[in-house]
């Protein structure tokens, strides 16, 4: 028979391990999510290795793509390509190292997403860093942004 003490010890115990447990289940994240988070770890691995058209495998190809940056609108897939090669691939240029922070993830559905986060762009010549918004859309072949507003500090 168990004594006063050992009941509660492992009352405690117990109590301990099941909170642990609901902690760890609570903290997962949607399949949809973890999906749209891998797009962006790919797009940075391959930006890091200077692959652009990896890059660009998470944008939707399509000319109804949009692009705005500074100012500027850029509609479709390949002007979308056209204007990262001229930005860090033409002569003097450079596409440095990426990296994405404070990435939030929004589901709006079952096959739409919207995304925040932070952009650091180390370049040799001085660092660009800024904040963008990113549209994505679930289609047959995974999730793709449709949309991009890129702005820079």
């Amino acid at each position: 028979m168990l004594n006063r003490k050992t009941v509660q010890i492992v009352l405690v115990v117990s109590t301990v391990l099941m909170a642990t447990l609901q902690g760890r289940a609570g903290t997962q994240e949607p399949a949809d999510v973890a999906a749209i988070r891998k797009v962006l770890t790919q797009q940075v691995e391959a930006w890091n290795k200077q692959d652009l058209d990896g890059f660009m495998r998470g944008y939707w190809h399509s000319s109804e793509l949009t692009f705005y940056s500074g100012g500027t609108t850029v509609s479709g897939w390949e002007e979308t390509l056209g204007r990262y090669k001229n930005r860090y691939l033409s002569v003097g240029n450079e596409m440095g190292k990426l990296e994405f922070t404070d990435l939030k993830i929004e589901l709006l559905g079952s096959n739409a997403a919207f995304v925040r986060g932070r952009f650091h762009l180390k370049l040799s010549g001085g660092d660009q860093h800024g904040l963008f918004t990113l549209t994505f859309k679930k289609f047959a072949d995974g999730w793709k942004i449709i949309h991009d507003h890129t702005s820079t500090s």
